[in-house]
């Protein structure tokens, strides 16, 4: 894994006001990053996810997933996912995020896009079973893609390109007073998985 014993340097926050987010930048080497995006594709439970939008039910071609402590349920766009038990390897990875970031999470949605032609739209991650400004800590694996912030009040933006095997980190007020997307791209023809640790109310 790599060296993160001088966070000094990596600590930077991107936003310029009303929260906190920090590129850790690679926090494993290419070789453990293509081990753990292999594992995942093959032992993560995928599912297509499901929304409702005016109520009308999405599939949505991006699958998804919901792990968690003792089967934590998570409630967003009018659908609610009961938490699936720990893999071995998501475990070594919570860990390992838990001992770079100083923060302890209870649960990880993991998004799979197939290529450039699936993202995220404009959103926060400001459920109120969510933990109020509470760490969410985002892991990337295989294709490099572009995450975008927008202030809600001033729409100023902040980008960062989140590459394989990198963690990015938000905290504080940034949910409340920032939205976030991935947004899509014809340049990108291969998969990305995004794991995004979170701490839930229980």
């Amino acid at each position: 894994m790599t060296d993160l014993s001088d966070t000094s340097i990596y600590l930077q926050n991107l936003l310029p006001k009303n929260g906190e987010v920090i590129y850790y930048g690679k926090i494993m080497n290419q070789q453990e990053a293509g081990f753990c995006f292999l594992g995942l594709m093959r032992d993560i439970k995928w599912k297509n996810d499901e929304v409702k939008i005016f109520g009308k039910q999405i599939i949505t071609k991006r699958k998804v997933a919901w792990y968690a402590d003792g089967g934590v349920s998570y409630t967003y766009s009018n659908t609610t996912k009961a938490g699936l038990n720990w893999t071995k390897e998501l475990l070594k990875l919570k860990n390992l995020v838990e001992e770079i970031t100083q923060e302890t999470y209870n649960s990880c949605l993991l998004n799979l896009y197939h290529d450039g032609d699936e993202g995220m739209g404009w959103h926060s991650d400001d459920e109120k079973s969510i933990v109020k400004h509470s760490a969410i800590a985002s892991v990337s694996f295989g294709a490099e893609r572009k995450f975008v912030l927008k202030h809600k009040v001033t729409a100023e933006t902040v980008s960062q390109y989140l590459t394989d095997g990198s963690l990015l980190l938000m905290k504080g007020e940034t949910q409340t007073y920032w939205l976030h997307a991935l947004t899509k791209t014809k340049k990108v023809d291969s998969p990305r998985i995004n794991l995004t640790f979170r701490k839930m109310v229980v």
